[in-house]
């Protein structure tokens, strides 16, 4: 039996978006900047995926902009509205435990570029601390950048709250929100929120890899990073991306086609995963695994076995999970995430994120769990004290 369980890396692509890609690579495949008809078909799917993202945001469709993935947008919406805005001030403020697109970028900005950025610590659930925020707030402050979701553990962060102590301090600081694990999972309305920039993943919700967007407010000052042909109103230079663009466009309007339902059978499923692996000893769920949090993720903590032995293990049955960020698997390191939220020495090099979809069903949740029960006794024997 195979089971994917790392649907936070990145998730199988709808037949829809397959159909859908194939044809704008090889029927509809014009240049959307020709003038002839070749080109305007292919615009014509930049425009409707506009519309798509549009409606489902309730933003302007003049306020979405293509790019390569979460990891550009994020860029993008730090260094442009950075560089953008720096007269006003150059102070910065993020999480301790956002995703290395927003850190690194963050710190590029802080050692090449003379900002100051203040990493604001998070509590024992993964969420932010609202008084620090409030005391990291200064005159210099400019842009404020928090995720929807922490792809680690799920966490949920108080956003509305967030934008409310920000905006309450001044009105004309920026705030971005990274929502490349929220997207696809809660109805985001970024202008009800007072959110001005928010980045969103194609391969995230069933799409394309190497496609995403980010929503940029009509008032925001921004300066594009990629420089070219000044498509996009010159904010993102470059051919677009078409195949991506319809791909991503399907993929949106799928996932939030019946979205309670889904969402509702990932929370069934985690709770069906969390009440088995519980049973487990010497075993801890990071954070908290109820209704406020994400209804796809679930980090847990496995004392004894170090997470990438337990790792392989389980891909040798068929089954197939993350130790942390999929995007920094390739260095591996202590999770910054665990370190923000106080986890305990013996759960630091011992965590398995187990990441759920749509697709997932009871019968691979079971098979996980009697994979569990059957290796952690075994692998805990061998492991040196």
């Amino acid at each position: 039996m195979e089971v994917y369980l790392d649907n936070s890396a990145t998730t199988k692509c709808y037949d829809s978006v397959k159909e859908i890609v194939q044809k704008v690579m090889c029927e509809d495949y014009g240049n959307p900047s020709s003038m002839h008809k070749k080109g305007v078909e292919a615009e014509k799917y930049i425009k409707e995926t506009k519309e798509i993202l549009a409606k489902l945001l309730k933003v302007q469709e003049k306020e979405i902009y293509f790019t390569s993935g979460g990891t550009e947008s994020d860029n993008l919406a730090l260094i442009g509205t950075a560089r953008a805005n720096h007269r006003s001030g150059k102070h910065l403020i993020t999480t301790s435990i956002e995703h290395p697109a927003i850190l690194n970028t963050m710190q590029y900005l802080e050692n090449e570029e003379g900002f100051r950025v203040t990493y604001l610590p998070v509590d024992s659930e993964g969420k932010i601390r609202l008084d620090a925020l409030q005391e990291a707030l200064c005159e210099e402050t400019i842009l404020v950048s928090i995720m929807y979701v922490n792809n680690e553990m799920g966490s949920v962060q108080p956003i509305d709250q967030a934008v409310k102590i920000v905006k309450d301090y001044n009105k004309n600081i920026l705030f971005h929100v990274d929502a490349v694990q929220g997207f696809g999972k809660y109805k985001i309305y970024p202008k009800k929120l007072s959110v001005d920039l928010l980045s969103i993943s194609g391969h995230k919700i069933h799409g394309p890899k190497g496609i995403g967007a980010l929503y940029v407010n009509e008032k925001t000052k921004i300066k594009p990073i990629i420089f070219g042909g000044e498509q996009q109103k010159n904010i993102r230079s470059g051919t677009e991306n078409v195949p991506g663009i319809a791909g991503l466009g399907m993929a949106a309007k799928e996932i939030y086609t019946n979205l309670d339902e889904k969402v509702a059978h990932m929370r069934q499923l985690k709770q069906r995963f969390i009440t088995g692996v519980m049973k487990i000893e010497d075993t801890t769920i990071h954070g908290r695994y109820d209704e406020t949090s994400a209804p796809h993720i679930i980090s847990v903590g496995i004392a004894g076995i170090r997470s990438e032995v337990l790792l392989h293990t389980l891909e040798e049955k068929g089954i197939y999970v993350s130790s942390g960020s999929a995007c920094a698997s390739n260095h591996p390191a202590i999770s910054g995430v665990l370190k923000g939220i106080g986890a305990k020495n013996e759960f630091l090099d011992a965590t398995i994120r187990f990441s759920l979809s749509e697709f997932t069903t009871e019968e691979e949740i079971d098979y996980t769990l009697e994979t569990l029960y059957n290796c952690i006794p075994m692998l805990r024997r061998y492991t040196r004290h």
